[in-house]
């Protein structure tokens, strides 16, 4: 065993150095992302399942087939998964370590995004204009609650997107880039799975009376 006062190559002690200082932190970055995706899958699992207890129960108000404009939610649906495809565009060109390319679909990705959004929005804003508000039933709250909360992970989603364009513009595609790029990659397309989720339990199943 090494004496405590041995040196190493760039002078530091070597009782200092140990095996951890070896390990890639890509390995754990990745494992706690998908930890985290995992919770996400059981919030947004209780959200379904409150929906389906209470999505039925309109206190005499309106319904899913007297709100819902299935046309707009379908353009809504293209936005978020067009934006899917382009982020994967995004992922293809960073494998090539093109830097330009990458940003240039990240912008469109960010464009269809916030497109997604302003569609939800305008839609929110038509429900509540109508009286449709989340205190009008259960049926609206809990759609309300679950349509609302996928929508602010896409605006985090949204920010995430921003910070890292303007992290590769800085510091270019490092390995630390591409690492944050693959977990916003598996977050957009993981919201891109729920939505399709919505879109069909909510929606599609909403305007069958």
């Amino acid at each position: 065993m090494a004496k405590a006062t041995a040196q190493t190559a760039d002078g530091v002690p070597a009782f200092y150095v140990t095996e951890e200082e070896h390990a890639h932190p890509g390995g754990s970055t990745m494992l706690g992302f998908w930890l985290y995706l995992m919770s996400d899958c059981l919030v947004f699992a209780v959200l379904f399942a409150t929906y389906g207890v209470l999505g039925r129960n309109y206190a005499a108000g309106p319904s899913g087939a007297d709100l819902f404009d299935l046309k707009l939610v379908a353009v809504n649906t293209a936005m978020l998964l067009f934006s899917s495809i382009t982020y994967g565009f995004a992922m293809l060109a960073m494998d090539k370590g093109r830097q330009a390319a990458v940003q240039g679909w990240l912008a469109v990705t960010a464009l269809f995004g916030l497109a997604f959004l302003g569609i939800e929005l305008y839609e929110f804003a038509h429900l509540i204009h109508e009286g449709a508000t989340p205190m009008r039933s259960a049926f609206l709250s809990s759609f309300f609650t679950l349509v609302g909360t996928h929508g602010l992970h896409v605006t985090f989603g949204l920010i995430w997107l921003a910070v890292l364009m303007t992290q590769v513009s800085k510091h270019g595609l490092i390995a630390a880039n591409r690492r944050r790029l693959m977990c916003l990659s598996m977050f957009w397309h993981f919201l891109d799975v729920v939505w399709i989720g919505v879109f069909t339990f909510v929606y599609l199943m909403g305007v069958l009376k």
